[in-house]
């Protein structure tokens, strides 16, 4: 049953009995529950855990500014303040892992080890600006040449997936998470961390873990599971079990 916190701000899920000891946080346009095979089996095993809703997503409401990763990490130290009565392992995958990454870094005091997958921690080699006709059609918008249908239209078109999906401040941070990119907080990173990676995962592929390792100056290890893509939470759930419980000693 979903359980409120942070005063109502943000639900989660609370998995098994006893002291919290495992945060779970979701990708983009996900839920806390992609994670419900590996909170089960944890809290079969005798580690309680619980599996967010971040702000936006689920049950959760949207918060009340846009921002990217770092400013959902400030949204969740409150709940995770809550849950502490030591230090957590944080399991991020995609979105959620760009979150893990920042709290890892900017809140060593709150985390004992971060397990990431799909984990979109470093802009691609097929990052790049709009194409120029979007460019030239958002400028004049922006003087007000053209109107908010024409605008919307040529975001329809030549937007990606996701930005096409969202809409109001969901769309505000979706921009402000694509300009992010996470160099400064993985080299900051004090604790533990395991990285688990789809090798099918053409959404975040395997080279942005590898380029990731280059950066972690903590013990970290990479892993990857083959024939299966970004979902991994959901396709490959003893995968991420397996790294959590290494963690935990």
């Amino acid at each position: 049953m979903l359980r409120a916190y942070d005063d109502g701000n943000i639900f989660g899920e609370p998995y098994g009995e006893g002291p919290v000891r495992v945060v779970w946080l979701h990708g983009w346009c996900r839920r806390g529950r992609d994670f419900d095979k590996c909170a089960s089996t944890l809290a079969d095993r005798g580690v309680a855990s619980v599996a967010f809703d971040l702000p936006g997503f689920g049950a959760s409401p949207l918060p009340t500014v846009a921002g990217g990763a770092r400013h959902y990490a400030t949204l969740m130290v409150g709940p995770l303040r809550e849950l502490a009565q030591d230090r957590l392992i944080l399991v991020g995958h995609s979105f959620g892992g760009r979150i893990a990454t920042v709290l890892a870094a900017t809140h060593p005091e709150l985390v004992a080890g971060v397990v990431l997958t799909g984990a979109p921690i470093l802009r691609t080699s097929q990052s790049g600006p709009p194409p120029l006709r979007f460019r030239v059609i958002r400028a004049l918008h922006r003087r007000g040449v053209i109107g908010e249908k024409r605008m919307e239209a040529a975001r329809q078109r030549f937007g990606s997936t996701d930005y096409r999906n969202a809409s109001g401040l969901l769309r505000d941070v979706l921009v402000a998470n694509v300009n992010e990119s996470y160099e400064d907080e993985l080299a900051r990173i004090t604790a533990p961390v395991a990285m688990v990676w789809g090798e099918l995962d053409t959404e975040v592929p395997v080279a942005v873990a590898q380029r990731a390792q280059q950066l972690i100056h903590s013990e970290h290890s990479l892993r990857v599971v083959n024939s299966v893509g970004h979902l991994l939470p959901r396709e490959a759930p003893m995968e991420l079990v397996i790294e959590v419980e290494k963690l935990l000693g």
